[in-house]
């Protein structure tokens, strides 16, 4: 207040009564105060220093919102009375002031703020206790979560549920009931405080019963009687609480508590709390699950791996072994020690997959030839797989190279053997004629003799050409010009391209770099391709030919407008005397050549293909590697 004899009267009336005083005569010593002492009540005036003492008093209550303000004014004025009081004062005083109506009012103040503190203080321990027991029933979640995800013994979990779900409700007995979907039953999984031979044998029918009522709405039950109720015969409760454990849009069981001899009734927040108890026990269930296919499908490809015939290795993508099956073992001799996680070039100690392996990571899906020194022969694959690494296998060959070897030695035995009587057959052939005049049927006969032989001949020497260039035999290489090769054949076939009216198409590239090879088979491999595409180009068509090179590597493409090759008939059409099923029955062949031009560009390190439709031609694609002066040193 500012000074006035009013001031005098009330700090002489409140210091008899025992209080101690503190004056502030403006707003800013008004916040000093405050600031130094803890007042039980506070007296403003209705102005000070021209300044309004509701307005001082309300900024008070926003800092002591418990702190009981007096408003002193000069007269009895309704008016401000209501200001004042809507303001939040909790008084008001003014003239005749009398000293016991003073201390009266300063006392009733005081004792009313001290009660309003007791509430506050009742309601923060109520409320720091409510807390407490929510954060203990958070952690005991928090912890039960945990177990859920850590641990794959489902009924050691399910009954950590059932437990929490005890202990948090602070109910008698918890049980967990799933559904015998074949005798609409429900049986208990998991109990608490049951006796074991009771939780056992515990049938509870889903027809006529609370439980059953959960499983077939989906929807929570709960209640309080002060008669027990029955939920299966010789079971009576008082309080209960049903949730319904689901999966998906299916309710395979119940979640339950229930009080027998305690009447105590359960709140919805401990049906909330049995809500996420049953989500964590659906959790346990769904990871049984979820395990136990996964076993399955383990336990599998365990046997699988075990009994498959082929050698396996699983690789991580720094190429340590994550996994080996028993063929893989037993191929390298490896016995039976535990090889997770060492590198496979070391763990293997094979110096033939050593060399190869590179080899196989550059070319992931080609396959490759791996030999043993007792000479077995397996055929080896290098497959990546995104995320985890890549996989190995071993597939042995040893009796099929065997079957092969003894193919090819008959075939080049009988090639020879047939070439001595053949040559006599065309020689005393042509000498029919010298002998004495033939009739013209004998002549054609002889015409027939002759074309029978040269291509039986002709088969012989392919055979002879095919078994050199498997075997390895044409190792000579040297530098060639691939263009005059192909000129040269072309030049050769130009009458034949001439006499049925077909028109060519050539596009050589300037400047084309040299291949490495040996020549006479390169020009076998460009003299089967053309001779085929005019072959079987009708008269009037079209041949296509592009020779040009493109990322250090050299590409002959012949296309023609022929009869094009069946779909079914492509993925052959490279094998020894496979011929396309529309080849026409009179058009000469023996079904060698696409097969020696496939092992002409394989013996060059090059890749061919072929692109083609019925009825519309046929395209086949050669690349070559460039020759690079460094591979001769």
């Amino acid at each position: 207040m500012d000074d006035s004899p009013a001031l005098g009267l009330l700090e002489r009336a409140l210091r008899a009564a025992g209080y101690t005083v503190s004056k502030a005569q403006d707003a800013e010593a008004v916040d000093r105060l405050l600031l130094e002492s803890a007042p039980v009540v506070m007296l403003v005036s209705q102005n000070l220093k021209s300044q309004s003492g509701i307005e001082i008093g309300k900024k008070v209550l926003e800092r002591f919102p418990t702190l009981p303000i007096l408003l002193y004014a000069d007269k009895d004025d309704v008016k401000l009375f209501k200001e004042a009081i809507r303001a939040g004062l909790a008084d008001f005083l003014y003239p005749p002031l009398r000293i016991d109506d003073i201390v009266a009012i300063i006392k009733h103040n005081q004792k009313r703020a001290e009660q309003m503190g007791d509430w506050v203080r009742r309601e923060v321990r109520r409320s720091t206790a409510s807390l407490e027991k929510r954060v203990d029933e958070m952690e005991a979640l928090i912890k039960l979560g945990r177990t859920v995800n850590s641990s794959l013994d489902t009924d050691s979990v399910l009954t950590s549920v059932v437990t929490a779900a005890v202990e948090l409700t602070g109910a008698e007995e918890g049980q967990l009931l799933l559904l015998d979907e074949e005798t609409s039953e429900l049986y208990m999984r998991a109990g608490r405080n049951f006796e074991e031979n009771f939780a056992r044998t515990f049938r509870l029918p889903v027809k006529d019963s609370i439980a059953g009522q959960v499983i077939h709405t989906g929807q929570p039950i709960s209640f309080c009687q002060d008669s027990p109720s029955k939920i299966k015969t010789a079971y009576l409760v008082y309080a209960l609480i049903y949730v319904p454990l689901r999966i998906g849009e299916r309710v395979v069981g119940v979640l339950g508590v229930d009080n027998r001899q305690n009447k105590r009734p359960f709140t919805q927040q401990n049906e909330l709390i049995m809500s996420v108890l049953a989500d964590y026990a659906v959790i346990a269930l769904e990871n049984a699950k979820a395990f136990e296919s996964t076993e399955q499908e383990r336990q599998k490809l365990d046997s699988t791996l075990t009994n498959i015939q082929d050698g396996v290795i699983l690789l991580d993508p720094e190429q340590n072994i994550l996994l080996i099956n028993p063929a893989a073992r037993k191929a390298f001799g490896l016995g039976f020690k535990d090889l997770t996680g060492e590198p496979v070039l070391q763990a293997l100690s094979n110096n033939e997959f050593a060399v190869i392996l590179p080899s196989i990571i550059d070319n992931p899906l080609k396959q490759h030839e791996m030999m043993f020194e007792d000479g077995r022969v397996f055929n080896t694959q290098y497959v990546p797989i995104p995320e985890i690494g890549a996989v190995v296998t071993f597939e042995e060959i040893t009796h099929l190279k065997m079957l092969d070897r003894l193919k090819s030695d008959f075939i080049h035995t009988i090639s020879h053997d047939l070439r001595s009587p053949l040559t006599a057959i065309m020689g005393y052939v042509e000498l029919l004629g010298r002998v004495g005049p033939l009739n013209e049927q004998q002549q054609q006969f002889v015409k027939h003799v002759q074309n029978s032989a040269q291509n039986i001949t002709s088969l012989i020497n392919d055979l002879l050409d095919l078994g050199r260039i498997e075997a390895g035999f044409d190792t000579r290489k040297d530098e060639v010009a691939f263009e005059t090769i192909l000129r040269y054949t072309l030049d050769n076939l130009n009458q034949q391209i001439i006499e049925k009216g077909q028109s060519l198409n050539l596009s050589v590239q300037d400047g084309l770099p040299s291949l490495r090879g040996n020549p006479i088979r390169l020009r076998q491999l460009v003299d089967n391709l053309l001779v085929n595409a005019v072959k079987y180009t009708p008269a009037g068509g079209i041949l296509t030919v592009n020779l040009f090179s493109e990322d250090g590597q050299i590409i002959l493409e012949v296309i023609d407008t022929g009869l094009g090759i069946p779909a079914t008939d492509q993925p052959h059409i490279f094998e020894k005397f496979y011929r396309a099923s529309n080849t026409p029955k009179n058009a000469p062949g023996t079904g060698l050549g696409l097969a020696i031009v496939k092992s002409i560009v394989d013996n060059h390190d090059g890749r061919i293909w072929l692109e083609s439709s019925v009825g519309k031609g046929s395209k086949f694609v050669v690349v070559l590697p460039v020759y690079k002066a460094d591979e001769d040193a």
